[in-house]
């Protein structure tokens, strides 16, 4: 059975990195993108529209899917042509120009041809598509980083693809997805005038913890014949596309070549069916703690990545509570927490004496002269901080001070004495007690301190 394990290995693998076909959830938004596009392909309207969200909600793998629909149909693939430009590749209108002229096989026509401005460049392209019947193809633009777009001089692009939209000269769609939740606001004004101001916000689609699960199960578990069928059907339609800018066509997810043991990944779903089965388990827990992290499906397959990637047929057959709780703990770790752990001694002791003071007068500020003080009476009674120096102790606060560990509540520098002058902790008493429990060779007396103020 180890060649069926590394054949799952290998598929879950290629799936979570490649799979830019399936999506989960945002029905409705993708039926309206489809019947968006739809109307373009097949009644020759035009169109613009904004995908919306933060990275990894799935504007693109929404745009793949969409396309995959409509890629069988007739009128899509004799009548449309799909133009798919990227703002951190095609940095000005020129190279844009070249990219659009490229994909839509026009570099014949236009050779030798003396254009005065870039409206008149995309006029005759867009010219040359009229067909004998008098009627024009339909071209998709999708602009991935549209923000990055609206930096061009003068946005001369988008005001001729928005303008090209409005008017009656060619049926064409502009698909825009960004990451900027404001970016109409980048816009000149005449631009924003010829754009139709359809917009789509994604967001993660996990609202709960439990369809957080579902997903999670979805991503490990294997699909059956009949799933597996309907995916090497899209990512086919895909591969028909004429589009030469996108990655899908050279570096496809194929489940068609995946054949596995019945039995085995019969087994292989119970066992993620039984991980996440019990909510109280250690692995749970951990996994709940990455969920408020972050909700989206691209950062748990990140995680999800990292988990298959450790299978090994002879040591890690299966997916543990131990090996996630390891995992997630990598990806839930406090910098600030880990910049504790990396203070001396006297350093720590000084961050606990200044909780101390924080927590008895409710967080009022403090200087140096009051953690000082805090910290002479615990050194009096403790047998491995005796003999602290005060400029020592100063230097120490200094540093804490530099890290931003205390911040300094006055904004005039200089005229107060670095003695008094007063600060306030930009910590938690939680991220506190964290370091002193993680931090290595703590002596414990300043261990037992750190949860005691009675000194």
């Amino acid at each position: 059975m180890q060649n069926e394990l590394i054949k799952i290995r290998r598929f879950l693998k290629e799936r979570l990195q490649r799979d830019y076909t399936t999506l989960h959830g945002h029905k409705t938004d993708r039926e309206n993108v489809r019947q968006l596009l739809q109307r373009t392909v097949e009644l020759g309207e035009s169109n613009s529209l904004l995908l919306i969200g933060p990275r990894g909600s799935g504007k693109t793998t929404l745009i793949n899917a969409v396309l995959a629909d409509l890629v069988p149909t007739a009128d899509f693939q004799q009548n449309t042509i799909l133009v798919h430009l990227n703002g951190n590749l095609h940095t000005d209108d020129k190279l844009a120009l070249k990219s659009i002229t490229v994909q839509m096989h026009l570099e014949n026509a236009a050779n030798g041809k003396a254009f005065g401005s870039f409206a008149e460049n995309l006029a005759f392209l867009l010219a040359c598509l009229k067909s004998g019947n008098k009627r024009s193809k339909s071209v998709i633009f999708i602009l991935e980083e549209f923000d990055l777009f609206c930096a061009y001089h003068n946005q001369t692009l988008l005001y001729n693809l928005f303008d090209v939209s409005q008017s009656a000269q060619a049926p064409i769609c502009v698909l825009g997805a960004t990451c900027r939740l404001d970016v109409i606001e980048l816009l000149e004004k005449r631009v924003k005038s010829r754009f139709s101001h359809r917009q789509i916000f994604l967001f993660p689609t996990a609202d709960t913890f439990e369809t957080y699960l579902d997903l999670f199960e979805a991503l490990l578990s294997i699909p059956n014949e009949k799933d597996m069928k309907q995916i090497a059907e899209r990512v086919s339609h895909l591969k028909m596309l004429n589009s030469e800018e996108l990655v899908i066509h050279r570096n496809h997810f194929d489940p068609a070549k995946y054949k596995f043991n019945k039995k085995f990944m019969e087994n292989w779903n119970n066992s993620i069916a039984v991980l996440i089965d019990d909510p109280k388990s250690a692995a749970m827990i951990s996994l709940r703690s990455y969920y408020d992290t972050d909700k989206s499906e691209s950062f748990l397959k990140t995680l999800l990545f990292r988990l298959v990637a450790q299978l090994d047929p002879d040591s890690q057959p299966h997916i543990t509570s131990e090996q996630m709780c390891e995992v997630i703990s990598s990806y839930t770790v406090d910098p600030r927490v880990e910049v504790l752990c990396g203070l001396s001694v006297l350093e720590l002791c000084l961050v606990i004496a200044i909780k101390h003071h924080s927590e008895i007068y409710d967080r009022d500020p403090f200087n140096f002269e009051i953690v000082f003080a805090r910290l002479g009476k615990f050194a009096k009674v403790s047998t491995t901080m005796q003999g602290i120096e005060r400029a020592v102790s100063l230097k120490a606060f200094e540093r804490l001070r530099h890290m931003e560990v205390i911040l300094p509540i006055s904004s005039v520098a200089g005229k107060i004495q670095k003695d008094f002058e007063m600060h306030r902790l930009a910590l938690t008493y939680g991220q506190i007690n964290d370091a002193v429990h993680k931090y290595q060779a703590l002596p414990t007396e300043v261990a037992q301190w750190a949860h005691s103020s009675i000194l």
